[in-house]
């Protein structure tokens, strides 16, 4: 059984220092909830501390069961991942890519549960009145990454080995 460590390896690593290094520059430059236009009337930069999931989710919680559930959940996917990996057999260069830009996201956002207790957003989205939740790198990679799979699925593509 051949895998391709580097392909899984690389995307994932990648993802994983820009995501931190983003955050980390949003951190040292801005204040809680400063806003930073960049473009005027669709995009902006503000420092938001997400203590929930994806679009807000259990976002009002401090501690307690929400909190463990949404790190023991997120531990949970990279296990996932990795055991999908490590299963992964010939050539689905497409189905290491994915799974290595979602590892990267979700080794990224548990960084920062475990670091601050919970994930820094910081991308601003909106246009008129339609205001997208405060999300991050990790967050788009992890979106990206199961699009990715997911648009290879509908195309055909097997998780299992085709012999030539």
């Amino acid at each position: 059984m051949k895998r391709d460590y580097p392909l899984f390896i690389g995307p994932a690593l990648a993802v994983l220092v820009l995501d931190q290094v983003s955050k980390w520059l949003i951190i040292n430059h801005l204040k809680l909830h400063q806003i930073l236009s960049v473009i005027p009337g669709f995009f902006n930069l503000v420092l938001v501390k997400n203590r929930g999931m994806a679009f807000g989710i259990f976002s009002q919680t401090r501690s307690g069961f929400p909190y463990y559930f949404l790190l023991a959940t997120t531990i949970g996917v990279i296990v996932v991942i990795l055991c999908f990996f490590y299963w992964t057999k010939g050539d689905r260069k497409w189905l290491t890519v994915g799974l290595s830009i979602i590892l990267g996201g979700a080794i990224g956002n548990c960084i920062d549960r475990i670091r601050f207790g919970y994930v820094i957003d910081f991308l601003d989205f909106f246009l008129k009145g339609y205001h997208w939740p405060a999300f991050n790198v990790a967050d788009s990679a992890v979106t990206a990454g199961t699009f990715w799979l997911f648009i290879n699925i509908l195309k055909g593509k097997s998780f299992k080995e085709e012999k030539p």
